[in-house]
C-alpha cells in the first residue's frame, strides 16, 4: 500500500480521534512512504510536548498535552521499531494532561489493565471504553467527554495487547476477566451503576463481558464484531492480530473465539449496537445479529458511517452518551430498573 492510499485509510479514524483535518493534511502530504509514518507523526506529538512547555495557562498546556497523546497514538497505527515509544509517550501525555486539568482524575492499573478513572465522585454510573484491535484509550477522548458531560464517569483503559501494554502483553479473548478485574479495581472508587462501551475488537469484548459478568448493568458497541472468519480476513488485519496476539497460530486461535451467537441471548443488560453501512471487512460479521440476539438489543445503522464512524460522530456519539446516560441516571433517580 502507497502512504497516500495508508493515509487516507486513517483520514477519518485521524479525525474522529480529534486531530485538525488541516493538520492531519499537512503531515500526511509530507510523508514519502509508510516507513515515514510513525517518526513523522511522533514528531508532531514532540511538537504538542513543546508548545505545552511554552503555553501561557495551565489549560493551553493540558489541551496541547492531550493534542499530543491523540498523535502519539495514532504513531502506532503502522507499526515500526519505535511503535512501543510511541504508545508509552501517548500515555504519559494523557496522564500530564489529567493531572493539569483534572487533578481528581486517578490513574488505576491491576493485572491486564491499565487507565484513568474520571468524573464525579458521586456520579449515578461509570461506563468503562474499551478500545479494539489496535486502537487505545486514547483515541476516544471525545467519547469520553461526552459521556462526562452528563455527569457520568469514565474508565478509559488498555486491556491485554493494548496501547501502553501491546508491548508486554498479548490479546486474549477472554476479556470477561479483565473487566471482572477492573470493577474490582474501581471498587470504592466508584459510584451508582456500570456501563460498558467497546469499539471496534473492542465491541465483541464488550458484548462478551456483558454476557458473563453480571455486574455489567448497561452496555454498548461501536462497530463491533459478532464473528470473525481467520481465512476470509485480509493480509494486513491478520498480520496485525498476529503482532498483537503474539504469534500467527495465536491469532488463529483468538480468532476462533471471536463469535457471540451463543453468548449474545445471554446478555441481559439494555444493549444498544452501533454499525456503519460503509463499513465492510473481509471475514468479519458485523453487529446486527449482536443487536437481534441479544434480548434487550437495539440497533443504530449509520449508512454512510465507515469502522468507528469517524465519518459520523453527530449521528452515533450522542446517541450512544445519552443511551447511558438514560439507563445509569434512571435506576437512581427512580429507585427501579432501567
Amino acid at each position: 500500500m502507497s502512504i497516500t492510499e495508508f493515509a487516507a485509510a486513517q483520514w477519518t479514524r485521524a479525525t474522529g480521534a480529534g486531530v485538525d483535518p488541516h493538520e492531519y493534511r499537512r503531515v500526511a502530504d509530507g510523508l514519502g512512504s509508510v516507513g515515514d509514518w510513525g517518526p513523522s507523526l511522533r514528531r508532531t506529538g514532540r511538537e504538542y510536548l513543546e508548545r505545552a512547555e511554552r503555553a501561557g495557562s495551565a489549560v493551553s498546556a493540558g489541551e496541547h498535552l492531550l493534542m499530543a497523546a491523540r498523535w502519539f497514538h495514532l504513531s502506532t497505527l503502522a507499526p515500526d521499531a519505535e511503535t512501543p515509544q510511541g504508545a508509552a509517550e501517548a500515555d504519559r501525555a494523557l496522564g500530564r494532561a489529567l493531572d493539569v486539568l483534572e487533578p481528581g482524575a486517578r490513574r488505576v492499573s491491576g493485572d491486564g489493565f491499565t487507565g484513568w478513572l474520571r468524573g464525579p465522585a458521586d456520579a449515578p454510573g461509570t461506563v468503562i471504553i474499551v478500545p479494539g484491535l489496535d486502537s487505545a484509550k486514547e483515541e476516544f477522548l471525545d467519547l469520553a467527554s461526552a459521556l462526562l458531560s452528563r455527569g457520568l464517569a469514565v474508565f478509559a483503559m488498555d486491556g491485554p495487547g493494548q496501547g501502553s501494554l501491546a508491548a508486554a502483553t498479548a490479546l486474549t479473548p477472554e476479556y470477561e476477566r479483565v473487566v471482572g478485574r477492573v470493577i474490582d479495581a474501581l471498587g470504592g472508587e466508584r459510584t451508582g451503576r456500570l456501563g460498558l462501551v467497546g469499539l471496534s475488537l473492542g465491541g465483541y469484548f464488550a458484548a462478551r463481558a456483558a454476557a458473563l459478568e453480571p455486574r455489567v448493568d448497561v452496555a454498548a458497541v461501536v462497530s463491533g464484531l459478532f464473528r470473525v472468519d481467520w481465512e476470509q480476513l485480509p493480509p494486513p488485519v491478520r498480520e496485525l492480530m498476529a503482532r498483537r496476539a503474539k504469534g500467527a497460530d495465536a491469532a488463529r486461535a483468538f480468532a476462533r473465539e471471536v463469535d457471540l451467537s451463543a453468548l449474545a441471548p445471554r446478555i441481559a443488560a439494555p444493549l444498544l449496537v452501533v454499525d456503519g453501512g460503509a463499513d465492510v471487512i473481509p471475514g468479519v460479521t458485523n453487529g446486527e445479529p449482536l443487536a437481534r440476539l441479544a434480548p434487550h438489543g437495539s440497533f443504530l445503522s449509520v449508512p454512510h458511517g465507515d469502522h468507528l464512524l469517524g465519518n459520523a460522530r453527530a449521528d452515533w456519539l450522542p446517541v450512544v452518551a445519552d443511551h447511558f446516560a438514560r439507563h445509569l441516571k434512571t435506576h437512581r433517580q427512580r429507585g427501579v430498573p432501567a
